[in-house]
């Protein structure tokens, strides 16, 4: 029979019964611990967690039912993962099986045991535990950044603010998406991933970070938090974030990527999530309003003026949500369904009012080295982005092909800029030799 490299932990009051037990599972390759009382396994599961329980139901002062039970408690208490448990008895009756089973253990198995039926069984329920905790982890990590997702960081943290305290901080990225497009999604996915390692990085073992929104995270920093701690995390995020972008995208980075964090102090402002949430949340948005990088902490009296349902409020609000992603000069690169949108209005308008524009398609010529086409794209990506006008809108159509609508603009200027263009983007910091052609129109 194949060996199996399980923990196991057998909990027995009869010492022969232990001596046997261990001696089998050794034989196939698992790991033993033998205990003789269940107080000695919760007391064992607070140090140790085995892959399985085997756990002898007639026991004197605390039997199998209760010791489970108390498993099931702590387990339940301190949000661990439930170990499973096969029941071990000598009693015939089927009562008893049914009562364990109802109890919660994953399997019952009869004294004297047959040692293949128990060995099969150990490495079945082993092994549909771990498929169940495979497809639990599944619906609750976010893949990208293996961090809790929205739903059941929502979940843990509630958890967290009713019970602990600490300080419970929002972390926005700032400009991340001209990440994305100037450099391609792929490269977006990078950054967070690297924003993620530094949050891992910064807070401890029972802190817990999530994603809830694309460049958006909630953390809950568990201890008597104060302002010394969030104003040291959030130069550590921002301090750190530059470097790995760097490392990624090149020295001459120059996207004003940061991190914006508003944080709310527990149980000082409450325990109620929904209302702690939202106090983090205004205190992220009076980040983004007073130049973004930084932190504010939610204090009830610097707020106490601003209104949630005042128009004005809502209307500057509207403002940041709509402008913050079309800030800084030049053209903008959208995303296929916002650009298909703006051209069409921009048609639209054209039309209406007699006007001209011109449309571009450049294309590079590809590399044999993948990564390096990549680079060269988001290079010429750059490129568009800082010799077009505000007015000008840019689809990246696909690695190395980019469609621009230069609304305004006849067709004898629109050579003298795609000249500029040429000439800029074949300087070696930009695209080097790479060929680029390109096809144009005017309306």
């Amino acid at each position: 029979m194949e060996k199996m490299k399980y923990h196991v932990a057998v909990v027995d009051d009869d010492a022969q019964n232990l001596a046997n037990a261990k001696s089998l599972l050794i034989e196939n390759g698992m790991r033993v611990t033998c205990l003789t009382s269940g107080r000695d396994l919760l007391k064992f599961i607070k140090k140790k967690t085995p892959d399985l329980i085997l756990l002898d139901v007639m026991m004197p002062e605390m039997d199998g039912f209760e010791a489970l039970s108390a498993l099931r408690k702590y387990e339940e208490e301190n949000q661990k993962s439930m170990v499973p448990v096969i029941f071990l008895t000598g009693d015939s009756d089927s009562s008893t099986e049914q009562k364990g089973l109802m109890a919660g253990a994953s399997d019952f198995v009869r004294k004297p045991f047959n040692r293949d039926i128990l060995v099969r069984r150990i490495k079945n329920t082993v092994a549909y535990n771990r498929t169940v905790e495979t497809l639990t982890q599944e619906a609750t990590i976010d893949k990208l950044t293996g961090f809790l997702n929205k739903a059941s960081g929502t979940k843990k943290v509630s958890s967290m603010c009713a019970r602990d305290g600490g300080v419970m901080m929002i972390l926005d990225l700032d400009n991340f998406k001209l990440v994305n497009d100037l450099y391609g999604h792929d490269m977006g996915d990078k950054v967070l991933m690297a924003f993620s390692k530094i949050v891992r990085q910064s807070i401890r073992k029972d802190d817990v970070a999530c994603r809830i929104g694309g460049d958006e995270f909630l953390t809950f920093i568990l201890g008597p938090g104060d302002r010394t701690v969030v104003e040291s995390l959030t130069k550590r995020f921002n301090e750190s974030l530059i470097k790995e972008a760097r490392e990624l995208m090149g020295e001459s980075f120059d996207i004003p990527l940061g991190i914006s964090v508003g944080a709310v102090m527990i149980p000082e402002m409450g325990r109620d999530y929904g209302t702690l949430f939202s106090y983090a949340d205004a205190s992220l948005y009076r980040v983004k309003k007073n130049g973004k990088h930084g932190f504010e902490i939610y204090d009830p009296a610097s707020f106490a003026e601003e209104k949630n349902d005042d128009i004005e409020s809502d209307f500057a609000r509207l403002l940041r949500i709509v402008e913050e992603r079309n800030s800084g000069d030049g053209a903008q690169i959208l995303g296929k369904d916002a650009f298909i949108a703006t051209y069409r209005y921009i048609l639209r308008s054209l039309k209406r009012y007699k006007r001209v524009a011109v449309r571009i398609l450049f294309s590079l010529s590809a590399c044999e080295d993948d990564e390096a086409f990549t680079q060269k794209a988001a290079a010429f990506a750059r490129v568009l982005h800082k010799n077009l006008r505000k007015s000008d809108i840019i689809l990246h159509n696909r690695t190395g092909q980019f469609f621009v609508l230069m609304p305004e603009l006849a067709e004898e200027n629109a050579e003298k800029v795609i000249a500029r263009i040429l000439k800029t983007a074949a300087k070696p910091e930009n695209c080097g030799d790479v060929e680029v052609s390109f096809v144009m129109d005017s309306i």
